[in-house]
């Protein structure tokens, strides 16, 4: 008997890594004609946005299940997201707007209209700390401020922060993705059309460009920090450069690039474990309702 149970454990032993390998895909399909560009992670659980309409999909990174959560609206458009205090926060690209929806509920929590006054806007990317919500605009020389309450509740009214230091506005797209540091006393961001990193006072909108040795990520779009780490994508190049940075965040060496088949104009990325996703905008391809999309899964 004693034998027989042996072989049992054994056998289950060996059954399990190979149940474990079918979990977690290394790519994960989002609806035909879905026009993602946003990706959050809160768990296992994901979010990307739809350009099209605003709507949220939310889906299962360990079985690729998923549906959509938050249902669109005409006139309505989703880039950016971040995941914070039960929140989902969302930059609304060329509507110049932002919206905070409940976690639990998909409940619309408020809706922001940042940028006002003629001109274009692009309300592109969002990073959230403990006492705020920051945005970035990649038309115009500034980001906005949604501050957080003493239970991270969002404020109904907003903050316009001029950029001033090394940032210069150019021609183009400007600020695109953005991170903050755990203490929220600076934020990162990414300048698409000249491919720069700055770091950002969020207290005065003073901006210091990081010195990365003559590297610059051009088609730079979202980002990410992890402890000194930063990993910044680079959409229609089709990789992301994994930046060290040192002399608190002035310096910074790129150790590598990660690049993967899968990959077709990926935009923004999540972490969760030793993985990163990221989420394909197909930017190169004609959209059509047909169209495929997906979520690509790479070892940070």
């Amino acid at each position: 008997m004693r034998r027989i149970l042996l072989l049992l454990v054994a056998s289950v032993a060996v059954a399990v890594p190979a149940a474990l390998a079918k979990s977690f895909p290394e790519t994960i399909p989002l609806p035909n004609g879905w026009l993602p560009e946003g990706i959050a992670i809160k768990g296992n659980t994901f979010y990307a946005g739809s350009r099209a309409n605003g709507a949220i999909y939310r889906g299962d990174l360990r079985t690729g299940e998923g549906s959509v959560f938050i249902q669109g609206e005409a006139g309505r458009v989703a880039t950016g997201l971040k995941v914070a205090h039960g929140f989902l926060f969302v930059s609304g690209a060329g509507t110049g707007k932002a919206f905070v929806f409940d976690l639990k509920s998909g409940n619309l929590v408020h809706e922001y209209q940042l940028a006002t006054g003629a001109g274009p806007t692009f309300i592109n990317d969002v990073t959230v700390t403990k006492d705020a919500a920051y945005f970035t605009d990649s038309n115009r020389p500034v980001i906005y401020k949604i501050a957080l309450g003493k239970k991270h509740e969002p404020a109904l009214t907003h903050e316009t922060i001029p950029l001033t230091g090394d940032y210069e506005h150019v021609a183009g797209l400007n600020l695109n993705g953005i991170a903050a540091t755990p203490n929220g006393k600076t934020l990162l961001a990414v300048q698409t059309a000249t491919g720069t990193l700055f770091t950002i006072d969020p207290a005065t909108g003073v901006t210091k460009a990081i010195d990365t040795g003559g590297v610059v990520f051009m088609n730079g779009d979202g980002i990410l920090l992890q402890g000194k780490t930063l990993y910044v994508v680079q959409n229609r190049l089709n990789k992301i450069a994994v930046v060290e940075l040192r002399e608190k965040l002035t310096q910074g060496t790129v150790e590598r690039y990660i690049t993967d088949s899968d990959f077709d104009v990926p935009t923004t990325i999540a972490r969760k474990g030793k993985w990163l996703y990221a989420v394909n905008a197909r930017f190169t391809t004609p959209p059509t309702p047909t169209t495929e999309y997906a979520v690509v899964q790479v070892e940070r």
